[in-house]
């Protein structure tokens, strides 16, 4: 019955995954396989060209400009009030009119002053009809102009400092976000891992809990292990047929979290290859935390929050102040029945314009602001000095876990290996009587302990290591910044 038992188990077992195709994957191939094909890389990409489209966009409204103004077409046919300088008074008079314009301009704003830099030329045409029929062409072949706010706030001079960051920020955060994909990449393998170790013991464990039970049962024959020794012999193999098939249940289930995490086809079954032990590799604290100034993109989130309330505080300190903005422009104008016309003889145009703000009674508020934003910026200063306290705790934890990991793997191994010399050693001298059942038990009890140790372990190792990574963005294996495998993954894609 119990072979018969086994043999069905295991059949069903293999009958589930035969129509199912097999790829067998290291971790580092499963992280290359999330970091491309996962629903979180291309998230992560989105998020990535977004920015990035955002600085292009910024860094275009830094060139020339050029554009074009125009109304080709307006016809009016209607009453409007004239003044009749004969009586003295105001009457409305039918009036036909058409009209047209247009205007091309080449602008180019300036950061450093926060003015404005123009060179356009301007058509117009006006048609009267009626009574007094007539039509004139208004030209401006070419005009030169700058403005400028004197004392106002100046915006460019604030994006130039606060647009590249943003986007430095943007490319390390892409990088941070990969490496939190092999995070959860690393969680799902040793999930998996685990699960496929607790199966392949659960099936070693039928096994062997029927082939001692059998044992058991001639040794009682011939008196040579008591009833309740039996029993407990028989309650281990039905426990172990049950815990067989919790054991299946679950693994299953982290295959399917496995394969959904990284996109591949439903019923693709995964072999994993367990990483072998790693080579020595010690970081220090000075290290880490300095890589960490270097690259984290929380650094440079820190610094934006900093300058937005700065920029802040700049903009309600002036908008509460006495402000005046001057626009000056010369060039040529002319006014003429027919169009050749109005291009000869042009005259010279000059305009000046001053125009002045003064905040006279505002009850406060514009003083409240300036003060509300003072507050914001030291605000936010205690709040960076905290956050940047806590980041540089979380790193020096992390080093200190991921160095002492190394030795728990070498001790996790050694003890997997003495378990499993201290089990087949028992398991021998029961079989020949030298041993009794609970020796066993708890032989192998530690076997599995052990195995499960060493697992976890790995899972340890790799999920402090691959943390060190995300806080960093620096290899420590091949001592490289990851903004450098970022250049070379762009430029593959370009």
């Amino acid at each position: 019955m119990t072979n018969k038992f086994y043999f069905l188990l295991t059949f069903s077992v293999l009958a589930q995954f035969s129509i199912a195709q097999s790829v067998k994957l290291s971790l580092a191939e499963s992280i290359n396989i999330a970091s491309d094909s996962s629903l979180q890389a291309f998230s992560a990409k989105n998020l990535y060209q977004a920015q990035y489209w955002e600085f292009r966009s910024y860094k275009a409204a830094r060139l020339p400009s050029l554009s074009l103004r125009t109304t080709p077409i307006r016809y009016n046919r209607d009453f409007v009030s004239r003044y009749d300088s004969e009586q003295n008074i105001d009457i409305y008079r039918r009036q036909q009119t058409l009209f047209s314009y247009g205007n091309l301009s080449l602008s180019q704003n300036l950061d450093f002053t926060g003015g404005t830099f123009y060179v356009d030329s301007e058509l117009g045409y006006l048609q009267n009809f009626g009574e007094n029929t007539y039509s004139q062409f208004t030209t401006v072949p070419i005009r030169i102009g700058y403005s400028q706010s004197l004392f106002g706030f100046n915006n460019f001079k604030w994006e130039r400092k606060i647009e590249p960051l943003k986007f430095e920020k943007a490319k390390r955060q892409f990088l941070y976000s990969r490496e939190e994909i092999s995070e959860t990449t690393i969680h799902h393998f040793f999930n998996l891992a685990m699960a496929q170790m607790e199966y392949d013991l659960a099936l070693e464990n039928v096994a062997s809990t029927d082939t001692l039970y059998k044992i058991g049962n001639e040794r009682y024959k011939i008196a040579s292990i008591s009833q309740g020794d039996l029993l407990t012999l028989k309650l281990d193999a039905v426990n172990a047929k049950n815990t067989l098939k919790n054991a299946e249940i679950n693994l299953s289930r982290a295959m399917f979290s496995f394969v959904s995490f990284l996109n591949m086809k439903n019923g693709v079954k995964i072999e994993l290859k367990l990483p072998e032990r790693p080579s020595r590799l010690i970081v220090s604290i000075e290290d880490a935390l300095q890589c960490a100034k270097d690259n984290n993109p929380d650094y440079l989130t820190y610094r934006q929050e900093l300058l937005e309330a700065e920029r802040e505080v700049e903009r309600t300190r002036k908008s509460s102040n006495f402000d005046a903005s001057i626009s000056a422009s010369i060039g040529f104008n002319q006014v003429a029945p027919t169009f050749s016309e109005a291009y000869r003889n042009s005259l010279q145009q000059d305009v000046a314009h001053i125009s002045l703000t003064i905040p006279i009674i505002d009850w406060g508020v514009r003083k409240g602001r300036a003060n509300m934003a003072k507050n914001n910026l030291n605000i936010r200063k205690l709040s960076v000095q905290q956050k940047t306290a806590g980041l540089e705790e979380d790193i020096i934890m992390t080093v200190n876990d991921f160095n002492i990991q190394q030795d728990l793997i070498s001790s996790a191994e050694e003890a997997m290996e003495l378990a499993t010399l201290a089990y087949n050693s028992t398991r021998q001298r029961f079989i020949i009587g030298k041993a009794d059942i609970n020796s066993l038990t708890l032989s192998l009890n530690r076997l599995n302990s052990a195995q499960r140790n060493y697992i976890s372990a790995l899972r340890n190792y790799w999920q402090s290591y691959y943390k060190l990574r995300k806080l960093t963005l620096f290899d420590f294996d091949k001592s490289v910044t990851l903004s450098y495998e970022f250049d070379k993954l762009m430029n593959l894609k370009h």
